[in-house]
């Protein structure tokens, strides 16, 4: 079953005027771990996820004088946290690329095409998605943070990290590895690179991904 994944950083006495350097700390190691050097979109929610937001920038349509798309994080940061409040939180979209099975449509239109690798007649290529590093303020939606971070990253579907769905051939096994390994060494750089002192890699149902990907292996083995 796929599951949500999420990792959640914690910070001692954070205050919120140094919630925009860990927020670029964060964002700033995506692009030696298989990510983006730029920031899709920012939106600001204010007191809870159920009301509107208050702001959005779509960076990713934008095009500097270098022609790159997105914006810098630093700046992307700079300017969503201009509206600085206790009760708000900022939530930034980042690309992060991963092995992933084609769908059916996609593999027909690159049947010709080199580079994708195939495993048991199945074909995988280096997919992007977008991921959702969202920095909270200590009074948003009841003081979220405690639970969720100071800074959560919403990774999306877990499927690329275990494709329970496929069997484990030597390709297969090795995308699956490479996703993990590249999981494992962002979360360590985060984390690092913002200096929190806590964190957890978690799941919407509550359910561990390295006892998962044990058991999992354990199957195939």
């Amino acid at each position: 079953m796929s599951d949500t994944l999420y990792l959640s950083l914690w910070y001692p006495n954070l205050r919120l005027a140094a919630m925009a350097e860990k927020l670029t700390a964060v964002l700033s190691v995506f692009a030696a771990h298989g990510g983006e050097a730029r920031v899709y979109s920012s939106t600001v929610w204010p007191v809870s996820w159920s009301e509107s937001p208050v702001l959005q920038h779509v960076f990713g349509r934008r095009t500097d004088a270098a022609g790159e798309r997105g914006a810098e994080p630093l700046a992307a940061v700079e300017q969503t946290l201009e509206l600085l409040h206790d009760d708000y939180a900022y939530e930034f979209q980042i690309g992060w690329t991963l092995w992933e099975l084609e769908t059916t449509a996609h593999a027909e239109a690159r049947a010709a095409e080199p580079g994708p690798q195939q495993s048991a007649g199945l074909r995988w290529a280096r997919e992007p998605r977008l991921v959702r590093v969202t920095g909270y303020g200590p009074l948003f939606d009841d003081g979220a943070y405690e639970a969720d971070g100071h800074i959560r990253i919403d990774f999306g579907p877990d499927g690329p990290f275990l494709e329970e769905g496929v069997e484990l051939d030597s390709v297969a096994a090795r995308h699956v590895e490479e996703n993990v390994r590249q999981l494992i060494e962002l979360t360590a750089a985060a984390e690092k690179a913002s200096g929190a002192t806590a964190r957890l890699l978690w799941s919407e149902l509550g359910e561990s991904l390295a006892q998962r990907l044990a058991a999992r292996l354990g199957v195939q083995n």
